[in-house]
Order: structure tokens, then C-alpha cells, then sequence
């Protein structure tokens, strides 16, 4: 049975995809020049930037929060999508050869959305968006300490987990912003 919950990760997801392949096709494959430590603080500023405007209560760039959010999900799969590339991989690569690698992050990332779900019995939907933010820049931190440690953690999950939880609390906070609602 498919819960409220996954089809609203669905629908969300397929509006991040959309535009993903709408930004391929106008700039092609230009970050995958990024190292992975640039693509973290291209999330952190977008997470840095929805924290400033929710502590102001205004903003004077029209972009709206969502936005930001969207494009937190899409880094962060570009992250995963980068570091599961091999290092002779072209930066000149077509979106139908992303198009599956896209999915499929986004298909690993549900599927550890659904199992948290079970076991926390979907308690995000009682958080504020403010703390999921903080959580997200918490998470931010974390991967740039990992990356500073050349990737090696003692007990810690890698990067790669770290993305995929920021993709999920964004996806959260855009639930709980109305983005889940699909029109039917």
C-alpha cells in the first residue's frame, strides 16, 4: 500500500527532476567540474540562506523558500550521483544517461525514507520547518567534517547517508510547506 507520505516524496521529487533536466539542457553537465566539498557548500549556502530568511521573518531576493529547498534535493543528488561515478567518467554527459542515475538516488533515498518512517512513526510531521533547517545545516556540518577527514569516520555513516537524510528533510519541509499536494 502506498502511503500519503511516498506519493507526496513522489510528486516532489518529480517536480526536482523537471527541473533538473531543464537545467541540463540549458547548462549541460558544467558541475560536474565540482568537487564534492564544493557541491557540499553550494547546499550549505542554500540551507544558510532559508535559515536567515526564517530568523528575519523577511527577504529581500523574491526566491522563494521552496525554491531553496528544491534545490538542496537536487544537489544533493547531484552529490551522490558524483561520487558513485567513476573518476574517468566524462563532464560532458547527456541527460538520458542521468535520467537513470537520477532515478535511482532518488528511488535509494525513498526507500530509506519509508523504513525511518516505520521506525519513527513519521514524528517529522510534528517538527517545525525551522528545526528541520537546523537539522539540515547540522547534517551539513557533519559531511564537512567528514570531508575534512578525508572521508574516514570512527562510527558515523558516510557522506553519501548525510545527503540522503538532507534530501529527506527537505522533502519534508516541502510537505509541510503544501508542495505534496498533487493536483488531482
Amino acid at each position: 500500500m502506498v502511503t500519503q507520505t511516498e506519493k507526496d516524496y513522489q510528486h516532489i521529487v518529480s517536480i526536482c527532476q523537471e527541473l533538473f533536466e531543464k537545467k541540463t539542457k540549458d547548462y549541460g553537465t558544467s558541475w560536474r567540474i565540482l568537487r564534492l566539498p564544493s557541491i557540499t557548500d553550494q547546499i550549505f549556502i542554500k540551507a544558510q540562506r532559508i535559515r536567515s530568511i526564517q530568523e528575519k521573518g523577511s527577504q529581500k531576493v523574491e526566491d522563494p523558500i521552496a525554491s531553496e529547498f528544491i534545490g538542496i534535493i537536487n544537489y544533493c543528488i547531484i552529490a551522490l550521483i558524483q561520487m558513485r561515478l567513476p573518476a574517468d567518467a566524462p563532464l560532458d554527459m547527456p541527460y538520458e544517461d542521468l535520467k537513470e542515475l537520477y532515478e535511482k538516488e532518488a528511488s535509494n533515498t525513498l526507500y530509506l525514507l519509508m523504513n525511518k518512517n516505520h521506525d519513527y512513526g513519521e514524528a517529522w510531521r510534528d517538527m517545525r520547518v525551522s528545526s528541520m533547517t537546523d537539522i539540515i545545516l547540522m547534517k551539513l556540518f557533519r559531511i564537512k567534517q567528514i570531508e575534512d577527514n578525508k572521508g574516514k569516520t570512527l562510527v558515523s555513516e558516510g557522506v553519501d547517508a548525510g545527503y540522503q537524510d538532507i534530501i529527506n528533510y527537505s522533502v519534508f519541509c516541502l510537505i509541510k510547506m503544501g508542495l505534496g499536494k498533487k493536483a488531482e
